[in-house]
């Protein structure tokens, strides 16, 4: 089980298929993982017009953590993704 007392951070991303594409990879080998969604939009900066500006594919920051003894072979593992 992955708690805050175990964890490590294996990747931080704003692509929805990056995470997915990490996500699958990790239950594929039998890794237990946590991931933390954020949604940017409610931090989006003005523009010099004052209009928010707001991309639609960097609306969420995902944070993906596995346990501290998973985190070598899960970074090999999507190293060999990419």
């Amino acid at each position: 089980m992955v708690t805050i007392l175990n964890r490590r951070e294996l990747i931080l991303t704003l692509s929805m298929e990056r995470q997915a594409a990490i996500r699958a990879i990790l239950s594929a080998n039998d890794i237990d993982y946590k991931i933390k969604t954020t949604n940017l939009q409610n931090s989006s900066q003005r523009t010099s017009r004052g209009s928010l500006r707001t991309d639609s594919d960097r609306s969420y920051e995902y944070k993906i953590y596995v346990h501290k003894k998973d985190y070598e072979y899960a970074k090999h593992l999507i190293s060999k993704s990419t």
